[in-house]
């Protein structure tokens, strides 16, 4: 199965850089580029492609923008492209519907290894990164306010979690606090497969893209607090 990608940023050396990599593999086809957000999302509609690799800074429409509405939209597995430690952007993107990050000067090997992973429907960051970032994220910016039960305001609502059963619960707090699926079955007593189907359950009843986005629920939910081990 081969994987198509449209590649976004302002920086035409950078889009063009990507495209190369990228083409050369034999299971990855570049459908598009787009140097703005607005320019992204007409791309993403015009050839629904597997993933989106998005710069966060763009002019007319920035990248979180453009991922909120691709995401909102379509099917398209978001991967953004950013200057990480200098970005204050990060959980804004990941709310927006990112399944990852790339820094710019991100190598070649570690370019098509994100594609693959992002398209297979994985997130990018390892569970205990993901944690890390969300946590640090969280703890410096307000709470959203709570959501009435059954509203369908976003993640990880207040409400969506009463539909949860006692072990998917449990299994959203360990994600939340950085565990593996292994670690997670460890913990439960149960085997990796039915990790998954919780996992996957979770996602579901949540209208939740991936396992980045369930982590910034269990912490916007109050299910787990900034700090907490």
């Amino acid at each position: 199965m081969t994987i198509s990608v449209v590649i976004a940023d302002d920086q035409e050396l950078v889009r063009s850089g990507f495209a190369m990599i990228l083409d050369a593999q034999p299971d990855i086809t570049v459908a598009g580029e787009a140097g703005d957000g607005i320019e992204a999302i007409a791309a993403v509609r015009g050839h629904r492609p597997d993933v989106l690799l998005l710069d966060i800074r763009m002019p007319r429409m920035d990248g979180i923008e453009a991922a909120r509405t691709v995401c909102a939209e379509t099917a398209t597995r978001v991967l953004m492209l950013t200057t990480f430690d200098q970005d204050d952007y990060v959980y804004d993107a990941l709310h927006a519907g990112a399944s990852g990050f790339l820094l710019k000067d991100v190598r070649r090997d570690d370019l098509v290894h994100a594609v693959r992973v992002v398209a297979a429907g994985d997130s990018l960051l390892a569970p205990s990164v993901t944690r890390r970032l969300i946590d640090d994220m969280v703890s410096r910016r307000p709470r959203p306010a709570p959501v009435p039960s059954g509203s369908q305001s976003g993640p990880g609502s207040p409400g969506g979690l009463d539909g949860l059963t006692q072990r998917e619960r449990e299994t959203l707090v360990l994600l939340g606090r950085g565990l593996s699926n292994a670690e997670i079955a460890a913990e439960l007593v149960v085997s990796e497969h039915t990790v998954k189907t919780h996992m996957s359950n979770v996602l579901m009843k949540l209208g939740l893209r991936d396992r980045v986005q369930a982590v910034i629920a269990a912490y916007e939910s109050g299910l787990l607090q900034p700090g907490a081990r």
